[in-house]
């Protein structure tokens, strides 16, 4: 984190897996530098996104893409399909209630 985006890029499919499991001690340290970096960030997150870990994909779009508003824009689409129509597993891990809450935050709700 010291080292700071651009120096960061190379690992940063490493950083957010840090963040698979927000107990973890660094994901609460690492998570507020991920959000920082912004639109950089979003085809790592594009990957996540396409992964089957629901979890791993909850705790991306609460405490990264939420905090973001270029991120968020960019994944509004996205958002508004989980929300509206998610899968089983999405739906299981709460994920479209947290992309609703997204949605909500960034006026894009009811659009």
């Amino acid at each position: 984190m010291n080292a700071g985006y651009p120096a960061v890029k190379p690992i940063l499919p490493h950083l957010l897996e840090w963040l698979q499991d927000i107990s973890w001690p660094v994901a609460q340290i690492l998570y507020p530098f991920l959000a920082s970096i912004g639109t950089p960030l979003v085809p790592y997150i594009q990957h996540v996104l396409e992964t089957d870990d629901e979890i791993w994909k909850y705790w991306v779009i609460t405490i990264v893409i939420s905090e973001s508003p270029e991120v968020s824009a960019h994944f509004r689409e996205t958002l508004k399909r989980i929300a509206d129509s998610p899968t089983e597993g999405e739906a299981e891990e709460g994920l479209n209630q947290a992309a609703q809450e997204v949605l909500e935050k960034y006026g894009w709700a009811y659009l």
